[in-house]
């Protein structure tokens, strides 16, 4: 009897882990994949839309709001050493070129909003910021990773592909200008 029974939960067992994986190969087969796929292949698809709680005032950023306007879109941690790094030459863009209509927006994902804030004030980040704790908004941009930027035109489609690691660091410098112009010219 005592074998049977032992026999009965192993086949549990099995039937279990087996219904888990088939799970796991529908959901990888299924899933939408991120806009950085989509960019990576030479395509502009539209800037996946969100609407947010915001960490710099009360109420929520939606990017719908800035349909028209050139968007510079970094996603951030406070506990990233490189988006500490990167958020001078953020906060210089903004400075620079809000005139012409571009906005920087600051993305703060997988993280506690007082952290975040604290960060924010901490680097002087005067740009508009929102806070996506679960990370929801990451994975339709399909992050690997933070920081990383992306460039949303006027017509809401990302142009220019995105960039990975801080865009202070110089490989990834003079991509980021060009992708700056580019957006604003878009």
């Amino acid at each position: 009897m005592a074998t049977r029974l032992k026999l009965g939960a192993q086949l549990l067992a099995v039937a279990l882990v087996t219904g888990l994986f088939a799970l796991l190969i529908w959901k990888v087969a299924t899933q939408d994949e991120g806009a950085s796929r989509k960019l990576q292949r030479g395509e502009t698809p539209p800037a996946p839309a969100f609407t947010l709680d915001r960490l710099d005032q009360p109420g929520k950023l939606s990017l719908a709001a800035y349909r028209g306007r050139p968007v510079v879109l970094n996603f951030w941690a406070s506990w990233c050493v490189p988006c500490k790094e990167e958020a001078p030459l953020l906060e210089g863009v903004w400075n620079r070129y809000r005139d012409q209509g571009l906005v920087v927006i600051g993305v703060d994902i997988n993280d506690l909003r007082s952290d975040a804030r604290r960060f924010a004030r901490q680097n002087k980040m005067s740009y508009p910021l929102a806070f996506d704790g679960i990370g929801k908004t990451s994975t339709d941009y399909g992050l690997t990773g933070v920081p990383e930027t992306f460039f949303v035109a006027r017509n809401g489609r990302l142009v220019c592909e995105r960039l990975q690691a801080g865009v202070h660091l110089d490989g990834n410098r003079d991509r980021f200008d060009d992708c700056v112009q580019e957006v604003l010219s878009a």
